[in-house]
């Protein structure tokens, strides 16, 4: 496999003559940001927005994604969107990370507005794209049909593309290793994210590819387990990172998972993962609204999703606040 994600510095997009220097992906903890409103308006809350990507950066992350699932991409303008991650490449560059890439999510119905949010979304800073297969017409979307708007996106990409398989997103269009390992050998698509949970299939597609891990640079292309509570059985299936959700909450954790396996601490790095996993599954039932609350629980920010999602009452708030009790404790002892 030929393709490269931007190891040492560069990243070479041949199918469409773009050459340019771009940050790399490192293997590591990567969070998709949430996304913060003033609770009143729900107007963009930026300074929050701000302050959390840098928390996020202090505490080890070697990467962010905009505009994924957990930052409400559904419920934002284009300009909000690209509003969100120009705030977000202002403030890793404001606080001195300025080596940290963004990735972000820019999936669109149709293979036209899907390009035209790439381009709006390397303006603001974005370096590589996340999408979804798209789903609206779910009967009309057999294999075929997602193949060809994957290669015809990845062929007129500026940016590079990783793949996002996440059935409970796309009416459920579940990606298999055949088809994800076919979509590689497109030079502009350098990564997937398996938010399925599939370790299988992130084994044979981190195997097919040769993708890059914590002991090895391979082909450069990174297989990325898609929630914290599998970042050991990531390491272990030959993956390339982890894209998380429960990284907003609990960052430090997840790096020190990431860590003691990388240093050989294989037993002490599957015991920290027994506690990440349980208060990572707190935050999944919870989903956006509870994460909030629990950066809100921890960090004293938060807030609330925008409808129609619904906020919490306080008894839930303290259910989620007790929930991950545990891994708290140990995210504020590192």
């Amino acid at each position: 496999m030929t393709q490269t994600n931007g190891v040492n510095g560069t990243s070479s997009n041949g199918v469409n003559g773009h050459t340019s220097t771009r940050r790399p992906l490192l293997p590591g903890i990567y969070a998709p940001t949430m996304t913060f409103f003033d609770p009143t308006t729900e107007d963009l809350d930026i300074p929050t927005i701000k302050r959390h990507a840098i928390r996020l950066a202090e505490s080890g992350l070697v990467g962010l994604v905009t505009m994924g699932s957990n930052g409400e991409a559904v419920h934002l303008s284009p300009a909000e969107k690209t509003a969100v991650t120009r705030a977000t490449r202002e403030a890793l560059d404001s606080a001195g990370f300025t080596q940290i890439p963004i990735i972000v999510g820019a999936s669109e119905g149709s293979v036209r507005g899907t390009l035209n949010l790439i381009e709006e979304s390397g303006k603001a800073g974005g370096e590589y794209v996340l999408l979804l297969p798209p789903s609206y017409f779910r009967g009309l979307m057999d294999e075929d049909a997602v193949y060809r708007y994957f290669v015809e996106v990845a062929d007129e990409s500026p940016l590079p593309i990783i793949l996002y398989n996440y059935p409970g997103a796309v009416a459920g269009i579940d990606m298999d290793s055949d088809l994800l390992i076919r979509l590689a050998a497109h030079p502009n698509i350098v990564g997937t994210k398996f938010t399925c949970g599939n370790t299988g299939k992130l084994t044979r597609v981190a195997l097919a590819t040769n993708a890059k891990t914590p002991f090895s640079e391979g082909s450069g292309y990174m297989a990325f387990g898609g929630m914290c509570d599998f970042t050991a059985q990531t390491l272990v299936s030959g993956g390339s990172g982890i894209i998380a959700g429960g990284a907003n909450v609990m960052p430090k954790v997840c790096v020190k998972v990431w860590e003691l396996y990388k240093q050989g601490k294989r037993d002490e790095a599957f015991e920290l993962q027994k506690v990440l996993s349980k208060g990572d599954w707190v935050l999944t039932r919870a989903a956006i609204a509870g994460t909030k609350s629990a950066i809100q629980s921890y960090f004293g920010y938060g807030g609330y999703p925008r409808r129609p999602l619904k906020r919490l009452d306080e008894v839930r708030t303290q259910s989620i606040r007790d929930g991950v009790a545990e891994v708290m404790k140990l995210e504020k002892s590192l």
